[in-house]
């Protein structure tokens, strides 16, 4: 604030009160009164403060030895970094245009089958293979905020087809996933209903081998199963697996073909009506995709 006026008189400065037994020693000794300043400028010990007693006292309460709390140290690596993780997006949405290419025959180890299908869908139209993409990506972003790398098979719109079903088990294999998995919906009658997880038998014909992968996988899909059924809530398969939810098979491609741990999960039926429900609705495939993620991430963990 300024102040203006001709006939405003500025504040003087506040002198100091001194009272009769000061005058008296200021006459008595002159050097007393100089003491006098000094003692009303630094503050009495036991009355009131000054700038300059607060800053000592502010800078005597930090000690030049003490170190930030833990709560300010910067997070540590994540305990699942280094982690690959293969995600394969069950069949293609564009597979029913290249009926020729997907129907060509490819070796699997036990036999030939067809390099891929068009897969399933709900009575209304919801496809198989829109399910599939949907949780993938669902579960990619879950798993990546954990600190592991993913990959996918393929992703929407590359490529136009595809990939056959040995490319697929190829890519978890050339990736040195730690753990695969390859997410579908089944197409059994209305009424069959649940959820399965698929594991590989052990196999060693032609091009493909388990053995070695079998144990994993299998504690890999028990996990997935467990996890997946307690927060989806979707009961295990009334007409697969015999209430486990877990089957095994020896003639899918992309477990035949695969040198890393790997299991399939039949995530419901689409052409359930109660399955339907929950297959097309996001909230619900938000909780599949998490279900899924704890399963491997206590796989990963071991």
């Amino acid at each position: 604030m300024s102040y203006v006026g001709p006939d405003f008189d500025p504040p003087q400065p506040r002198r100091p009160r001194r009272g009769p037994l000061t005058v008296a020693l200021a006459a008595l000794v002159p050097g007393a009164l100089i003491g006098w300043f000094v003692y009303e400028a630094v503050g009495s010990p036991g009355g009131g403060s000054s700038a300059h007693a607060s800053s000592a006292s502010a800078g005597a309460s930090v000690s030049p030895t003490s170190t930030a709390s833990n709560d300010d140290k910067p997070p540590g690596p994540s305990p699942l970094k280094g982690k690959v993780v293969v995600i394969d997006p069950g069949h293609n949405v564009t597979n029913f245009q290249h009926t020729a290419e997907i129907n060509r025959k490819v070796d699997i180890g036990t036999n030939w089958k067809e390099c891929d299908t068009t897969g399933t869908s709900t009575n209304a139209g919801y496809s198989e293979a829109q399910f599939t993409m949907d949780v993938s990506h669902r579960l990619k972003a879950i798993l990546e905020k954990q600190g592991v790398t993913v990959k996918l098979t393929h992703d929407t719109g590359s490529p136009s087809w595809g990939p056959c079903v040995d490319q697929r088990a190829r890519i978890g294999n050339d990736a040195h996933a730690d753990a695969a998995l390859s997410i579908h919906a089944d197409g059994a009658p209305a009424g069959d209903r649940g959820f399965h997880v698929i594991l590989p038998a052990s196999v060693h014909a032609g091009g493909a081998d388990t053995r070695a992968i079998v144990g994993p996988s299998a504690t890999l899909g028990r996990g997935i199963a467990s996890n997946y059924r307690r927060v989806t809530g979707e009961p295990f398969s009334n007409y697969v697996g015999d209430g486990t939810g877990l089957d095994t098979r020896k003639d899918l491609g992309g477990l035949n073909l695969s040198t890393v741990p790997k299991v399939f999960i039949e995530c419901g039926n689409m052409r359930d009506s109660n399955d339907a429900a929950l297959l097309t609705n996001g909230a619900w495939r938000q909780k599949a995709a998490q279900g899924i993620s704890e399963g491997i991430v206590s796989f990963l963990r071991g």
